[in-house]
């Protein structure tokens, strides 16, 4: 199960007026636990004014070269969000021999090293896990390809533009790269403009073959990955290749109280041990964990993030929205429980598995 654990900060690096990567050190003892997959994200958490704060940032770094050694340091991109407690303490008092606490690596939008030929469409920050896919792919895998398309407003707001430029450079035959900026005007023949669905319909065959691709990864606003999920369909790329992760969504507007069923409990296993709890009304189901297990696995709390996923063993729940899990975790009967609810009296969660 994903832990805690105090890491210190070693490098604080601006990338862009709104923007900082953060490099954290990994202490020989605990190299094993933040060994991660490239695509994966990390939880951080600080209290502010008494009140714990949670959020969830990307691995940008790449994996280490081997899988025989765990991560010296990991390094996450940060991107200022308006009124963002984290993200506003992060670009202006964050600095390096700072401690924080850093949740161990989660999260299934990843690839590992295989060959073939890969694509992502990112926009803005969105490209974080996506540095880390890329790089390490490339650099595992001598027969790899990947095709890079990136939306940003100007060139000035593009996070980590040095890092992809030096990938691009390292590897000019592998690394197919289009930035689309929607407030500046390009050179003549460079796409600009949003990368909306009716945009991208008509670009893609233009600049690769689809149906060769043997994965996309979708990653930024929910506009965004929406309006490209919907293009991929349309241009006949099956659904098992698309991968989508969402930094972004409005929030939802506020709906009245379901009642759960009456003397509705909901047992739990966690880290090995198990225990049953009464469902409050208007309770998630991660909520009520959380009353009696402070230690349950959560991030966003807004169904984004995956860190509370936990595989349904018995009874039924109703999810109010689903940003993190795939269609085919769902069948398999895994349920994010920051938005689940109970249905029936008696819900079974196991978060080990």
């Amino acid at each position: 199960m994903a832990r805690f654990h105090a890491l210190p900060v070693a490098a604080v690096d601006r990338l862009t007026d709104d923007s900082v990567a953060v490099t954290f050190a990994v202490p020989p003892e605990l190299r094993e636990e933040y060994r991660h997959t490239p695509g994966q994200h990390l939880a951080l958490r600080r209290k502010v004014d008494g009140v714990e704060i949670r959020r969830t940032y990307s691995i940008c770094s790449p994996a280490p070269a081997t899988d025989d050694e765990g991560p010296r340091t990991l390094r996450v991109g940060v991107r200022l969000v308006e009124g963002g407690a984290f993200s506003t303490f992060a670009l202006k008092e964050i600095d390096i021999g700072d401690e924080l606490e850093v949740m161990t690596p989660a999260g299934r939008f990843t690839l590992g090293p295989a060959p073939g030929l890969y694509a992502a469409i990112v926009g803005g920050s969105g490209i974080t896990p996506v540095l880390s896919i890329v790089a390490t792919l490339l650099a595992r895998e001598p027969t790899a390809r990947f095709c890079l398309i990136r939306g940003d407003r100007t060139s000035s707001s593009t996070m980590f533009l040095e890092e992809v430029a030096d990938l691009k450079d390292r590897y000019p035959e592998r690394l197919h790269l289009v930035t689309v900026l929607s407030r500046e005007e390009q050179q003549a023949g460079l796409p600009s403009g949003r990368l909306d669905r009716e945009r991208l319909t008509g670009l893609l065959p233009a600049l690769l073959p689809v149906e060769q691709v043997a994965g996309w990864f979708l990653c930024g606003p929910f506009g965004l990955v929406q309006g490209a999920e919907r293009a991929l369909r349309e241009l006949g790329v099956a659904r098992t290749r698309i991968h989508e992760e969402i930094f972004h969504v409005d929030p939802v507007a506020p709906t009245a109280v379901v009642p759960a069923p009456a003397h509705s409990m909901v047992t739990a296993r966690l880290d090995g041990r198990g225990g049953t709890w009464p469902v409050q009304d208007g309770e998630s189901l991660l909520e009520t964990v959380l009353r009696n297990r402070p230690d349950a696995p959560y991030a966003c709390k807004g169904g984004v993030c995956g860190t509370c996923r936990a595989f349904l063993v018995a009874g039924e729940v109703r999810m109010d929205r689903n940003f993190a899990l795939e269609p085919e975790e769902t069948q398999e009967g895994y349920v994010l429980a920051c938005q689940s609810h109970p249905v029936t009296e008696k819900v079974e969660l196991d978060f080990d598995r």
